[in-house]
């Protein structure tokens, strides 16, 4: 544990040499929706592998670097990309960045990512503001030994995306006219999309969505006392939901035909988180 700590520090150090104004809010973009990066006024780009100990993502869609500046009013360290559980990589490696953040001084997390819609009466390009989550990996970022300078051994787990905020986030999505969904996202390990019948399960258990991040950041976020909130991109329905074959392109896709919406929506939650 140690030797985690000293690579966080690491970390911080080699960022924080680059920095011009301390981060408030962070930010961690998913499949296709780094674009929002691109709306940040003079910013500081650090690619993923300039940093120590830090892993690159290896996906498509994924830009793989922090860009830092301001975005509406507030200095923002936002990931363009993201890297996943699915690449071979340990809770621990994934969730990096979020101990980084908070090493930094972010107390503010916002989490975003594309998703399967497991609830029929969702539609491919709509946004959900994920209420709570359902682990189904058989793993977690914090197994292992504790250090209390992170967190509690035992985290309370009741308000992981912060209910107060979310009520804001959704009369904000009326008053802009955004359909805006609210649920709860189910984490599987990826690479493969679900089955017909593991999707059949999802909603048996409750969930809206499903997909192959968020949950270990969130956790570790949860952990580290950060405010969190998080919002899914529904970029297709899930397996045995539409008579069509599931492909990362359309992912990508629908993605890019929402990008306005999201950066609107999002923008706006940065003013008011």
């Amino acid at each position: 544990m140690e030797n985690m700590l000293e690579k966080i520090n690491e970390a911080k150090n080699y960022v924080e040499k680059r920095l011009t104004k301390k981060p408030e809010l962070g930010l961690i973009l998913g499949s296709g929706l780094g674009i929002l990066a691109e709306e940040i006024d003079n910013p500081i780009k650090i690619k993923y592998d300039e940093i120590p100990h830090f892993s690159k993502s290896s996906v498509e869609g994924h830009a793989g670097q922090f860009v830092i500046g301001e975005l509406n009013g507030k200095e923002v360290m936002v990931m363009q990309g993201r890297t996943h559980y699915y690449e071979g990589l340990s809770m621990k490696k994934i969730t990096f960045p979020v101990r980084l953040m908070k090493a930094l001084g972010i107390e503010k997390l916002i989490l975003t990512n594309s998703a399967g819609g497991v609830n029929t009466g969702y539609k491919a390009g709509d946004l959900m503001l994920i209420s709570d989550h359902i682990n189904f990996t058989g793993d977690n970022p914090l197994i292992g030994e504790n250090y209390d300078a992170f967190g509690p051994r035992f985290p309370d787990m009741s308000d992981t995306y912060d209910r107060s905020l979310r009520v804001k986030i959704k009369d904000l999505a009326k008053n802009l006219n955004i359909r805006l969904q609210e649920g709860v996202y189910l984490f599987n390990t990826g690479p493969t999309y679900e089955t017909a019948a593991e999707v059949k399960m999802a909603r048996i258990l409750g969930a809206d969505a499903v997909g192959m991040s968020t949950v270990p950041e969130a956790i570790v976020a949860n952990h580290s006392d950060m405010s969190i909130v998080g919002i899914s991109c529904i970029t297709n329905m899930a397996t045995g939901i539409l008579d069509q074959p599931l492909d990362h392109q359309e992912v990508v896709e629908t993605a890019d035909r929402v990008r306005e919406t999201f950066i609107t929506l999002v923008s706006k939650i940065i003013e008011i988180v």
